[in-house]
């Protein structure tokens, strides 16, 4: 089997966030045969503009959506804001499913969310769901990774997942979408 190639969407902008320690946990859960990179920021993005598009795709967005559309599948790992998506996520997204060949459209897609609170970001994993419905995209469903209490599982000083059992759901989640991946190639 040729190896897989994932990629991994980071809804978050700040470095020490817990996500983004949840998201540079991927590659050593990941099962052999999958390696798994890292999107540009999206912060790198600017504000969507139809004016601006009119213009032409700023370079960010055409070479985001270009490692979308050369990757196996797409990781979205996010935090909840305000019961939702954070905005800079959903800006990324928007330009995105602007590009004239819909880098998401047929693309497997797992999402991760997570949150200090009990549910773990299921607010914005469901609007997360809502909106790649638009994309065409092939949202993973089971297992569902929505980490609460997540600030618990993670050791920041390290810089890993210190749940175990939160590593072993996650690593799951990725054999998942690798077999979602390698079913779709045969």
């Amino acid at each position: 089997m040729q190896p897989l190639r994932f990629v991994v969407l980071l809804g978050s902008l700040r470095k020490a966030s817990f996500h983004a320690t949840l998201a540079r946990s991927l590659p050593s859960l990941a099962p052999e045969g999958v390696s798994i990179e890292f999107l540009e920021s999206v912060g790198d993005i600017p504000h969507y503009d139809a004016d601006v598009q009119a213009e032409g795709f700023p370079e960010s967005v055409v070479k985001m959506g270009k490692a979308i559309k050369q990757a196996d599948a797409v990781i979205i790992v996010s935090p909840e804001y305000n019961y939702s998506v954070p905005g800079v996520l959903k800006n990324a997204l928007d330009w995105i499913s602007r590009l004239p060949d819909t880098p998401f459209a047929g693309k497997p897609v797992a999402l991760q969310t997570g949150s200090p609170g009990l549910i773990g970001g299921a607010r914005a994993q469901y609007h997360l769901r809502q909106i790649l419905v638009f994309f065409d995209a092939l949202v993973l469903n089971k297992p569902e990774i929505m980490v609460g209490q997540l600030p618990s599982k993670i050791d920041q000083v390290n810089d890993q997942i210190s749940d175990a059992q939160t590593r072993d759901f996650i690593a799951t989640q990725l054999v998942a979408l690798s077999k979602m991946v390698s079913q779709r190639q045969a």
